[in-house]
Parts: structure tokens; C-alpha cells; sequence
């Protein structure tokens, strides 16, 4: 007879015990009708001390094989209900203690039914005897204690039922039997243990794979729904592919998944069973694309998905929408999903919105675009010569040439770097990292490194090229801008200057008429014997020259532009300097001015070096201060004697000589002495040295640049700067002018500082370039400081929220504030900064701030925009007057600096290729403009900037912009803080609410379980293998998959619709 069928693993029985506290009882129930209770049983035997009931519990427990979650709960039972189960299981033990017990005799069973293999001899009722017997292993597997299975698996039972399946004839395969084999397979992996132990065995997925090949129905949707489940079991999904794999051999198929296809295209008649069927192929096909390697190499499924695509499953999926069922649709759904959502994914690799692959023209082009001009091109190109050379013979194994290729570059894409294989491998042993190591070789890799060196230096000198190009570019395009600005503010400016001129014209005039008009009335009224009008008055004659006197020349005629005359030199001052000095005496010494005019100083007799020295740099005294001191009675022509000269003239000559290495002769080590002149200070050249190194440039184009005001922009800002630390000195002038006939020789710092003093004005042409270069630069700098400070004094001016929040603070200080600082008519703005010092008497974290913009919130909620309209504050703060006047300043003294220079070079004869007047005076006329405009702008910032600070009742004498800003910067950012503040309150504030409120539905909900479990009977509870089955079958394991591709559904169809498709998007029911 058969065991009693329970619920998994025999724990089912035990739910009842959790109901309540009152006196343990047991209920059984059948599976198949919950309505009908067996009798309730009371322990008969005596319960044994604690300890001893713990220890025969556990050994219960543990042959139950349960969860954690389960082992806590039946060791948190007391024991009065421990020793009920205890004795209930026991009873239930000694009850079916028969032959069918064990499982020796189910295997005993298994290999008599395998020894005869068919089931033609067999009577009816000999099948049903054999189909009953596997049905009762299958039930004892599920519901037997722990160490049935165990011993089950030692007695190498699942090699019988193996074996079985292996020699089973065709009745066999097509009967009952062999869904019952299937289904005793499914409940072993039911169980933990078991379920390793199939993993484990070499063949066990092999030989289930294998029952495909029935026409059963019911076999197949349980071979499927095995293997599917197998598919998201940790290292079960390769275990499948190798499966696959070996049934294409066992079932002689062309290619893998071949014969699902075919069952999902095939038409039985039977709608039931055919639904059940191609949704149990549709579930293990997206368990096989979706688990393994799959979860996050997009290649592998699109490896997986292909063979699928070539084998013609989309046209079956399309007509498998005619069946309208719910279950199937979802698995249709969630494989066309996933479809969409790789090939989008794929196509973004290229750029594109879709890929046909069907396209063979497509893909070449693809690949041909990608590997051009990189360096795996000619090898492409000699895959693709090879290729054509491939033998081809219509009859033939030439077809073999072309998968092993295919293979090749299958193994290529799906092999990890780790050399791992997560498809079944297309070529054993064949490691791609290996093999790709293998061809590298170190001479390649230092050639390849050179020729990167040697591009990577390329590309850096045409990056400086570029580079300059653009700074030339931006210069001009930023001087036309100005230009244009300038201009247009030049037409707006005499347009205004002429309206002036017409309107005085016109008032002159009228003056004019005014003025005869008197004098005409004047001279009626005074008769014919009148006084006449003194000389010079208006409307008298001019007076007439006396004979011989010396009039003044009239002014000459202003020049043409308006501009007036320059003044007149002024006369030399009361007691100028005296008259030049007459020729010197006949022996070229003029005596010191503070001498005796009868002594004078004889020429020294000084000897002259052959060669030139290096300068001793010292002061030297003023020949008219030599009376009366200790130099009148030195001589240093003694000294001269006794000097060795030629020793001096070898230390400190200014020749640095660089020898030559030889170590043969001495004499030829001194013929190739290099000498090289260097008159200047040492580290004055090193640094001088330095800078013309990174400039670049020779000394010739940096004149070049100089004289033409740097039109190609060869000199940066950062290089200009350092050229003026290094103008020729006086000093320097006179030492290189000495020895300029050996310019040959000279070091490279001593000539570029000669050639450089030979440009006219050399040093304010430099400081003239370099304002020019920094004009632009300082004026933007400048202007936003004054906007800024306009800006904010408009805003503080022109807010209607600061106004309105200044009116509730001062209702709130007159209403707290008692006496003599109450009962006030306004307050200084630097009180705004003092509200958050008031703390509130209930919650020190609250202060008066937080309170004032609560109100605020609730009452005025127009002031919220307070922060809006103060934006430009926080720049105004930031601007100091008297920096931002002193920067003003000096735009002005440049510019006046310029100016001059630019006056005394239209005096100059002007050289060839000299464009400083032409550059300067074009720059003058817009920077004149450009200045001017910020000087009105300034100007109408500081009258803003007082108005406003007279408006809010401060003193404009005491208060500066950074003082003024920075009092409603600060009050500003305490408001923000204070918001925020309140905000966090508010939430923590809400979240214990919300916590208080979850805590008491908690409460309830579990008061409501309490009562749910206390009123429901014990029911079933299947295993964990048979709910993930049970979850496939359904779909519901892609449940959060298909969830996350109905997110992207709206943005893969738009942008699908913009392309052309291979086949038409598949309309997906949901």
C-alpha cells in the first residue's frame, strides 16, 4: 500500500501548532479535499524531561530538512506541543513501516521494470502496477524523512531511474511511465540534498534531455520545466547548454534547439496541451537568453538569441499571438522585450538606431567603417582575400572549412578573459587570451611604441599650431566685436553731440541777435553827441595797432576734429638754469663744478686689456664731490705696477671658453676653445636664457612682433610680462655698444638684449603691447564689479519683498522690545543680521529667524520671492570701491602711457615694417570708448549705490559697498539655513508621525495575521525546487525583467519608428 500522502517534506502536519496556546492538537487534511479532517490525536506515552525531549526533537527536526526560518520556529514551541509532534510523526513512522518503506525496494523495482524493457507482453493492469510503483517513489521522495532520501541517494537510486530512462523501448518512452521517471527526478531535486547530488552526477541533465524525444506531451512540459528551473540555479545554465548540445547529437539534429522549434511551429489539435507546451519551450527559451552569462554579457545573448533567430522562431512567435492566451503572451513579451532592448543596446556600439542583421551588405559595411584607418584593417582586409581563396565545391566537406571559421570567431566573442567558456566550447582547448599572447611580440610592441612617440610628438606640434591659429583667430574676432561695440557707441554719441551742437548753435545765434539788438538800441539812445564806446566793449570798434608795436600773432586755426590746440610751451621759471657751458678747455677735463675754477683733473693714463672684461658693478662718485675727500689723494696708477694684469685679464675676461674633451693632446684640446662673449650679469643671462627657450621664438620674429604690435599673435600675455623683466639696462647699453663689432660671438642673452636696445623706444613699446594685450582683459574684470554694484543697488532699491519683510521685522521688534528701544520708526540694516540671536523660550534650537519665516510663509507668501529679487547681492558684496576705483585708475594712467608714446612715434621717422602708430592709434580710438563707457558706468553705480543707501536711512559718507551687500549677503544666506532648518524639522517631524502611524498599522496587521493564522487550517507547502518550476511556468521569475523593459517600451518604439526594420515590431499584449 502507499504511504499516506502529506504535505513537503512532512511539515505541513506541524501548522496547526502555531495557531494558538491552548491545548496541542493535530488535524490532518488530504491533499485533494481540505474539507475532509482526520482524527485528532493526543500524545499516550508520558512526556520525557526537557533535555531528553530537546534531543530526540532535533534528531526529528533535522530529518525533516527545513529552512532556518522553520528550524526556529519549531524550536521556539513549547514542549508540551514538541512532544505531541514527536509522538505524531512516530506514529505516523510505525504505521507505514512496510516493504514500500525503504528505498531499497523502490531500486529493487527500478532495475526489474529496467530488465524488461518493453511493454508489449505486459497486460493493462501490469502497466498500471508499474506506473503505481514509480508514482509511490515519487510521493515517498517528497514526503519521506530526511534519511529516506539520504539513503535513497547512497543506494545510487538516481543511477537506476537513469538507466531506466536510458533503456526504456518507444512504448515505454511514450507511456505514463516515463512522466512518472521524470516527475521521481523532480521531487528528488526537490530536496536540498538531492538536488545537489543530480547537478553533481555527470549525465543526470544528459539523460533528461534526452526524454525530448518523446511524442508525450506531459513528458516534455516536464523535461522543459526541470531544465528551465536548472537554467537559474547557480552553475546549472552551462550544465543546460551542454545538454542541448548532446541531445543535437542524440536526436540527430542539424543544429541545437531544433527540435523545440519545430514542437513550438507544430499544431497537435489539442489546444490545452499545445498551449502548455509551447509555453513551457517559450519559458525555457527565455531562461536560457536571460540566466548564465546572460544576466550581463549582452554578446552572449545575442550569441544565444541568433541561433534561436536562424532556426525561424520570429514568424512562429507572430502566429503563436493567435492562440490569446495570457500566460503564453507574457513569455511572447518578455522575448521580445528583451529582443529590442539588445538590439538597441547593440546598434548604439555603431551609432545607429537598429542593425540588420539579415543584411549581409549591412554588417560588411558596419565592420569595414569601424576598422578603418586603425591598425586591425589590413588584417580584415586579408581575412576577407582569404576568404575568397577558401575551397569551394558544392559536394564536398568544404562546408567544414566555414564552421570551423564560425567556431573560431564564435569562441573569440563569447570567451571571457579569463579564458572561461559559458557556452558549451565551439573548439576544445582552444584559449583565445593564450593565442592572442602568443602573437605579441616584443619587437612589434617597441616598434609600436616608437611610432606612437613619434605620432604623439606630432600631434603635439600641430596642437601648438592649432592652438596659436585659434589665439590669432579669437584676437581678431574680439577686436572686430569691440570695434563694432565701439563703433556703434561712437554713432549713438554724435548723433547726441550734434543735437547738442544745433540746440547751442541755435542759442547762440539768438544770443547774437540779442546782442545787436542792444547795441543798436544803445547807440539811438546815446544820439550823435554821445560818448563813444570805450575800445574792445561789444558792438566798439576793435582797437587799431600803434605804428611799430609788437603784436602777438593771431591763434592759428584748430586743427581739422575739434580737437583744441595744444598749449604753449610755458616760460622758463625765475631763476632757470644757466646758459650752456662754453667749450671745454684745450685738455678735455673740465674741472667739478664745486672745484676751483683753476684746479683741474688730469686724464688718467689707464692701461687697456686686450680683451674685453667682465663689468665691475659699482656706484661711482660725481667728478663735483671729489674735493675735500679721501680720493684727492689717491693714486691708482701705483697699483697698475704692481697688478699682475694679464692674470686679471684671464680670470675675469668676458670670453667664457668651453673646452673640448681630448684626451690625446692638450695642445689640441686648446685649438678647440670656443669663445663666446657675455658681458651681462650671470644669472641675469641664465634667466634671460630660460625665457627665450620657452618663447620659441628668434630674435628676429620677436623684433618682427615688437615692431608690428604682435599682428600674429606670437607673443602671450604670460611671455610679454616676463620680456619686461628683462628690458636692456643703461649699463647693459654701453657694455654690448663696445664690443657690438664681435656680435658673432656674443652669448645668445647678450645679443638678443643688444638687438632689442636697437628698437627705437624698445621698453614703452613693450609696456605699450603689452596694455594693448591686457586692455581687453582688465576692462572685463572691471565691469562686472560695476555692474554688480549697480545691479544690487537696483535691486535692494526696487524690491517690494524686502520691503514688506523689513515692515514685519519692525512690527516684531516694536512688539518685543519695551521702553526706550521700542515704540521705533525704523532700524539699521545691521540689525537684520541680529534676528537669529533671539532663541525661543520653548526649544533653544529655534531662534526668531525660524519663527519670523514661518510667518512669513503662512502670511506673506510674496516674501518668499525675496531671494529672487536680491540675486545680484551676493556679487555686490563682493566688490570693494576703493580696489575696484584704484583698478580704474590704472587702465587710466596706461592708457595715458600709451597715448604719449603714441605721440612721440608719429614725431619719429617711421621704419620699414614699424605698424606701432597705425596698430596703437586704432587701438586708442576704442579703448578711449571702452574706458569712457565704464567711467559713466561707475559713475551711475555710485549715484545708485548712494540713493540706495540713503534709502534705507545709513550714512553714505561711512558706508562702502562690500559693508552695505554684505549685511543682506549674510542676512540672505541665514534665511536660506533657517529654511532648510525648519524644512528638516518639518520632515523628521512628519517621519515620526509616519512611524508612529506604520508602528500602529504594523500592529493592527499583525493582530489581523494572528487571527488569520488561528482561524486557517494547516494546508500544503510546496518545495523549493517545485515553487521556482511553478514561478517559470507562470513567468513571474521575469516578472522584474519585463517590468524594467515596459519602462524603456516608449523610448525603444520612438526610436524605432525613425528607422527602417527588418521585420515589423511584434504589437505586445500586456
Amino acid at each position: 500500500m502507499a504511504p499516506r500522502k502529506r504535505s513537503s517534506r512532512g511539515i505541513s502536519f506541524i501548522f496547526c501548532c502555531f495557531r494558538s496556546s491552548d491545548h496541542p492538537e493535530i488535524t490532518y487534511r488530504l491533499r485533494n479535499d481540505s474539507s475532509f479532517a482526520l482524527q485528532t490525536m493526543e500524545p499516550a506515552l508520558p512526556m520525557p524531561p526537557v533535555e531528553e525531549l530537546d534531543v530526540m526533537f532535533t534528531e526529528l527536526v533535522d530529518e525533516l530538512d527545513l529552512t532556518d526560518k522553520h528550524r526556529e520556529a519549531m524550536f521556539a514551541l513549547p514542549a508540551e506541543k514538541k512532544w505531541q509532534i514527536y509522538c505524531s510523526k512516530k506514529k505516523d513512522q510505525e504505521e507505514n513501516k512496510g516493504a514500500t518503506s525503504w528505498p531499497e525496494f523502490y531500486i529493487d523495482q527500478l532495475n526489474s521494470m529496467a530488465a524488461r524493457k518493453s511493454l508489449i507482453a505486459l497486460e493493462k493492469e501490469d502497466e498500471e502496477e508499474r506506473n503505481k510503483t514509480i508514482e509511490s517513489l515519487k510521493t515517498a521522495l517528497r514526503t519521506k524523512p530526511m534519511r529516506f532520501v539520504t539513503r535513497f541517494i547512497d543506494l545510487d537510486g538516481l543511477s537506476c531511474i537513469l538507466n531506466f530512462l536510458k533503456s526504456m523501448d518507444y512504448e515505454t518512452a511514450e507511456s505514463r511511465i516515463h512522466t512518472s521517471l521524470i516527475g521521481c527526478i523532480k521531487a528528488l531535486m526537490n530536496n536540498s540534498l538531492g538536488r545537489a547530488h543530480v547537478l553533481a552526477h555527470s549525465e543526470s541533465i544528459n539523460v533528461i534531455a534526452q526524454s525530448l524525444s518523446t511524442e508525450n506531451i506531459k513528458t516534455k512540459v516536464a523535461v522543459l520545466e526541470i531544465m528551465g528551473a536548472v537554467c537559474l540555479v547557480p552553475g546549472g545554465h552551462k550544465k543546460v547548454l551542454e545538454a542541448m548540445l548532446h541531445y543535437q547529437k542524440y536526436a540527430s539534429e542539424r543544429t541545437r534547439f531544433q527540435t523545440l522549434i519545430n514542437d513550438l511551429d507544430k499544431s497537435t489539435g489539442r489546444y490545452r496541451d499545445e498551449v502548455s507546451l509551447k509555453t513551457a519551450i517559450m519559458s525555457f527559451i527565455n531562461a536560457v537568453l536571460s540566466q548564465g552569462a546572460g544576466v550581463e554579457s549582452l554578446d552572449f545573448r545575442l550569441h544565444l538569441r541568433y541561433e534561436f533567430l536562424m532556426l525561424g522562431i520570429q514568424p512562429v512567435i507572430d502566429k503563436l499571438r493567435e492562440h490569446e492566451n495570457s500566460t503564453l503572451d507574457r513569455h511572447l513579451d518578455f522575448f521580445e522585450m528583451l529582443r529590442n532592448e539588445d538590439e538597441l543596446e547593440f546598434a548604439k556600439r555603431f551609432e545607429l538606431v537598429h542593425i540588420d542583421t539579415k543584411s549581409a551588405t549591412q554588417m560588411f559595411e558596419l565592420t569595414r567603417k569601424r576598422l578603418t584607418h586603425t591598425e586591425a584593417y589590413p588584417h580584415f582586409m586579408s581575412i576577407l582575400h582569404h576568404c575568397l581563396q577558401m575551397p569551394y565545391k558544392r559536394s564536398g566537406n568544404t562546408v567544414q572549412y566555414w564552421l570551423l571559421l564560425d567556431r573560431i570567431v564564435q569562441q573569440i566573442v563569447i570567451q571571457s578573459d579569463k579564458g572561461q567558456d559559458p557556452d558549451a566550447t565551439p573548439l576544445e582547448n582552444f584559449n583565445i587570451k593564450n593565442v592572442v599572447r602568443m602573437l605579441v611580440n616584443e619587437n612589434e610592441v617597441k616598434q609600436w611604441k616608437e611610432q606612437a612617440e613619434k605620432m604623439r610628438k606630432e600631434h603635439s606640434e600641430l596642437q601648438q599650431k592649432l592652438e596659436k591659429k585659434e589665439r590669432e583667430c579669437d584676437a581678431k574676432a574680439q577686436e572686430k566685436e569691440e570695434m563694432m561695440q565701439t563703433l556703434n557707441k561712437m554713432k549713438e554719441k554724435l548723433e547726441k553731440e550734434s543735437s547738442e551742437h544745433k540746440q547751442v548753435k541755435q542759442q547762440v545765434a539768438d544770443l547774437t541777435a540779442q546782442l545787436h539788438e542792444m547795441s543798436r538800441r544803445a547807440i539811438c539812445a546815446a544820439g550823435p553827441g554821445g560818448p563813444p564806446l570805450p575800445p574792445g566793449a561789444p558792438g566798439g570798434p576793435l582797437p587799431s595797432p600803434a605804428p611799430g608795436s609788437l603784436l602777438p600773432p593771431p591763434p592759428p586755426p584748430p586743427p581739422p576734429g575739434g580737437c583744441p590746440p595744444p598749449p604753449p610751451p610755458p616760460p622758463p621759471p625765475p631763476g632757470g638754469p644757466p646758459p650752456p657751458p662754453g667749450p671745454p678747455p684745450l685738455d678735455g677735463v673740465m674741472p667739478p663744478p664745486g672745484a676751483p675754477l683753476g684746479l683741474a683733473l688730469k686724464k688718467k693714463s689707464i692701461p687697456q686689456p686686450t680683451n674685453a672684461l667682465k663689468s665691475f658693478n659699482w656706484s661711482k662718485l660725481p667728478e663735483n664731490k671729489l674735493a675735500g675727500t679721501v680720493w684727492t689723494d689717491i693714486d691708482d696708477a701705483k697699483v697698475f705696477k704692481i697688478l699682475d694684469l694679464e692674470d686679471l685679464e684671464r680670470t675675469f675676461s668676458a670670453y667664457q671658453r668651453q673646452q673640448k674633451e681630448d684626451a690625446i693632446d692638450d695642445t689640441l684640446s686648446s685649438r678647440h676653445k670656443v669663445k663666446e662673449l657675455s658681458v651681462i650679469d650671470g644669472r641675469r643671462a641664465q634667466n634671460c636664457n630660460i625665457l627665450l627657450s620657452r618663447l620659441k621664438l628668434s630674435n628676429e620674429e620677436i623684433k618682427r612682433a615688437i615692431l608690428t604690435m604682435d599682428e600674429q599673435e606670437d607673443l602671450p600675455k604670460d611671455m610679454l610680462e616676463q620680456l619686461l623683466k628683462f628690458v636692456p639696462e643703461k649699463g647693459d647699453i654701453d657694455l654690448l655698444e663696445e664690443h657690438k663689432h664681435e656680435l658673432d660671438r656674443m652669448a645668445k642673452a647678450d645679443r638678443f638684449l643688444f638687438e632689442m636696445s636697437r628698437i627705437n623706444h624698445y621698453q614703452q613699446r613693450l609696456q605699450s603691447l603689452y596694455f594693448k594685450k591686457k586692455f581687453a582683459e582688465r576692462v572685463a574684470e572691471v565691469k562686472p564689479k560695476v555692474e554688480a554694484i549697480r545691479a544690487g543697488s537696483k535691486a535692494v532699491l526696487q524690491s517690494s519683498s524686502l520691503q514688506q519683510l523689513l515692515e514685519v521685522v519692525l512690527a516684531f521688534g516694536n512688539y518685543m522690545n519695551k521702553g526706550q528701544r521700542g515704540n521705533a520708526f525704523g532700524f539699521k540694516i545691521s540689525s537684520l543680521n541680529k534676528i537669529a540671536d533671539t532663541k525661543s523660550s520653548i526649544d533653544k534650537n529655534i531662534t526668531l529667524l525660524h519663527y519670523l519665516i514661518t510667518i512669513v510663509e503662512k502670511k506673506y507668501p510674496k516674501v518668499l520671492r525675496l531671494h529672487e529679487e536680491l540675486r545680484d547681492i551676493p556679487q555686490a558684496a563682493k566688490v570693494n570701491m576703493t580696489e575696484l576705483e584704484k583698478e580704474i585708475n590704472t587702465l587710466r594712467s596706461g592708457l595715458r602711457a600709451v597715448e604719449t608714446e603714441l605721440d612721440f612715434q608719429k614725431s619719429q621717422v617711421q621704419q620699414a615694417g614699424d605698424k606701432f602708430v597705425s596698430v596703437v592709434s586704432q587701438f586708442i580710438t576704442l579703448a578711449s570708448f571702452s574706458f569712457s563707457d565704464v567711467e559713466d558706468l561707475l559713475m551711475e553705480a555710485k549715484e545708485l549705490f548712494s540713493k540706495a543707501v540713503k534709502h534705507f536711512g545709513e550714512d553714505t559718507d561711512k558706508m562702502q559697498p562690500d559693508e552695505f551687500f554684505g549685511i543682506f549677503d549674510q542676512f540672505l544666506q541665514a534665511v536660506t539655513e533657517a529654511k532648510q532648518e525648519n524644512e528638516n524639522m518639518r520632515r523628521r517631524k512628519e517621519e515620526e508621525e509616519r512611524r508612529a502611524r506604520m508602528e500602529a498599522q504594523l500592529k493592527e496587521q499583525r493582530e489581523r495575521e494572528r487571527k488569520a493564522r488561528k482561524a486557517k487550517e494547516s494546508g500544503e507547502e510546496g518545495g523549493e525546487f517545485d515553487d521556482l518550476v511553478s514561478a517559470l511556468r507562470s513567468g513571474e521569475v521575469f516578472d522584474k525583467d519585463l517590468s524594467k523593459l515596459k519602462r524603456n517600451r516608449k523610448r525603444i518604439a520612438n526610436q524605432l519608428a525613425d528607422s527602417s526594420r527588418e521585420r515589423p515590431v511584434t504589437k505586445l499584449n500586456f
